[in-house]
């Protein structure tokens, strides 16, 4: 697919993307050796993969060496030895590895081994992440229900405003008596949650937590972030005002009892070829959960804490969210067995979860932080949770010992201080023995390969960073960046997963607005599901491992759908990324 000289223009003008990197041409030959197709830092780890044979070949050890090529005059910079070959199952591939970590020369390069051939181009700077990163974050105000997006902050992407959400009304499965069947609620903004135009609380809930620790972690890196979007130029920074507009929508969703509505969406979804504007089906608040009760009390008291901070700019916010979290998680209490039920006459999204043991202790952490009250911390550790548990919207395990050892070195004595934090280190443990032993050289086990692996792989990463937060050791940092080389390239399937990013890129991804808006290549920034072998939508695959059933097809919606649950863990580890500390 060829992209006119205008599209490409507007688009570097818009995003500022550097242009040997952006987009990839449908027609591109797949090159089979893997790598970071946007590049690394001078004193990053570097490794590539290169294929030795299937596991069924006697094919192995195809070369022995191999050497770095500055594209700029064919010199040769570096030489170096493949690794001995090694099985990676979740794609029945024997591979090599070529470490060039050793290379810190600025430049554009590529791999190139005798009998192989070249790689992609990919480049050695100081900031070879930076665009990607604010596209990632910037995806999420394409995003946005209830805003027409201009032509100056969207370029091709300029569209009306969909779902304005200023009269929905009160499904059966979420009536009460204050709030009876057909009751009219306005509920305005937030963010489309993934290909379709529904918003759910659960997955809202651990997308705005995962960019509220970036926020937190990266605080420095995102004060003066301009990402050109319609609040750029405030006095607030710009990730917490896209934030805050998610939150603007979030917060509406609780009920007079202090429950909180499962999803806001319309019965069924849509065709894909309708735009936000025009799908015009009656939306209705569906159902009430315990899970979305806590997720919601977790992200009001974590949104409490940081807008605490902003009280000048944002007055009575912080306040107000402690009020709505302490009701919420008063309802969960009270109807601790409310799991979503999926109503008969729905067919969007059901995000059910049949065990909210992980979603409490959640809950109970950030209450504990945000209120001192020693009951909640009595609680959380009662729960007897796993940070190691596959970090997930289901599974939300990790989130509050990642908030405890981020906020609770005052609150808790050392010795709990130091259980909060031993706990993170073991799971980090554990994902570095994962990326040690990989013939990928990437943090990633057969679990992680479901739907949205890639959001799975990269919160991984995001588990190792803490470990690298807590113990300042180089190795957690190391294996959490094999998970943004694997998302970048250096994965089974060849593709940089992010659209607009890197010289295989996907086009076609199952994404509504993107079906819909004439324009030929999608939104840059958004991160696909990436592959896995369930095949739920029946589709054609040339792939049947967990590691190579991928198709960049509409028609995917199991691994080429986006989903804001997906994007946030690659904000927070591009931010790790970009971040010097």
């Amino acid at each position: 697919m060829k992209f006119s000289i205008l599209v490409f223009i507007t688009l570097l003008v818009l995003l500022s993307f550097d242009s040997s990197k952006v987009f990839a041409s449908s027609g591109l030959v797949l090159k089979p050796i893997k790598l970071n197709q946007l590049g690394y830092k001078p004193s990053d780890t570097k490794v590539a993969i290169v294929p030795a044979g299937l596991a069924d070949d006697n094919t192995l050890d195809v070369a022995a060496g191999f050497e770095i090529i500055d594209v700029s005059n064919r010199s040769v910079v570096f030489k170096g030895k493949l690794s001995r070959s090694k099985l990676w199952p979740y794609s029945n591939e024997n591979v090599q590895q070529a470490d060039f970590s050793a290379l810190q020369q600025i430049g554009d390069f590529v791999l190139s081994i005798e009998g192989v051939g070249e790689s992609y181009i990919f480049e050695i700077s100081d900031d070879p992440l930076y665009a990607l990163h604010k596209a990632a974050i910037k995806s999420y105000y394409f995003n946005r229900s209830a805003i027409d997006i201009d032509s100056q902050t969207g370029g091709i992407y300029a569209r009306k405003a969909g779902h304005h959400d200023t009269k929905v009304k009160v499904h059966a499965s979420a009536a009460t008596a204050e709030r009876p069947e057909g009751t009219v609620l306005s509920l305005p903004r937030g963010w489309y949650d993934a290909g379709d135009y529904g918003k759910y609380v659960v997955n809202s809930g651990i997308s705005t937590y995962t960019l509220l620790t970036a926020y937190q972690h990266f605080t420095d890196l995102y004060q003066n972030l301009d990402l050109g979007i319609v609040e750029s130029g405030d006095t607030a920074p710009d990730l917490l005002d896209e934030i805050k507009w998610n939150l603007d929508w979030f917060e509406k969703m609780q009920d007079i009892d202090g429950g909180v509505y499962h999803k806001l969406t319309a019965l069924r979804f849509s065709d894909m070829n309708v735009s936000p504007e025009n799908e015009t089906f009656q939306r209705y608040v569906i159902g009430k959960s315990v899970t979305a009760s806590l997720n919601y009390a977790a992200i009001m008291a974590v949104s409490s804490r940081v807008f605490k901070e902003l009280e000048e700019l944002f007055p009575g916010v912080s306040e107000r969210y402690k009020g709505k979290a302490l009701r919420a998680y008063q309802w969960a209490r009270s109807n601790p067995n409310a799991l979503y039920a999926q109503p008969s006459d729905v067919g969007t999204g059901a995000y059910d979860d049949d065990n909210a043991n992980d979603e409490f202790a959640w809950a109970e952490a950030e209450l504990y932080l945000l209120t001192g009250d020693r009951y909640y911390f009595e609680q959380f550790l009662s729960r007897k949770t796993d940070p190691l548990n596959n970090l997930s919207w289901p599974q939300v395990d990790a989130l509050g010992y990642i908030s405890l050892s981020t906020s609770a070195h005052a609150y808790l004595n050392e010795r709990e201080y130091s259980q909060i934090n031993d706990a993170l280190v073991a799971a980090s443990d554990a994902y570095f023995l994962m990326y040690e032993n990989s013939a990928y050289n990437v943090a990633a086990s057969e679990p992680d390969f479901v739907w949205g692996s890639n959001g799975d792989v990269l919160n991984n990463g995001m588990v190792l960073m803490q470990g690298y937060r807590i113990t300042g050791e180089a190795r957690y940092r190391e294996a959490a960046m094999s998970t943004v080389d694997y998302v970048l390239g250096k994965n089974a399937t060849g593709y940089s997963f992010v659209t607009g990013f890197g010289d295989k890129s996907p086009v076609n991804i199952h994404h509504r607005p993107s079906e819909a808006d004439q324009v030929d290549v999608p939104v840059p920034g958004f991160l696909v599901g990436g592959p896995h072998a369930g095949k739920q939508d029946g589709c054609e695959y040339t792939g049947t491992l967990p590691a190579t059933t991928y198709a960049d097809s509409v028609c995917s919606y199991s691994t080429n759908e986006i989903a804001i649950n997906w994007n946030a863990p690659l904000v927070y580890m591009l931010g790790a990324a970009i971040d010097t500390r």
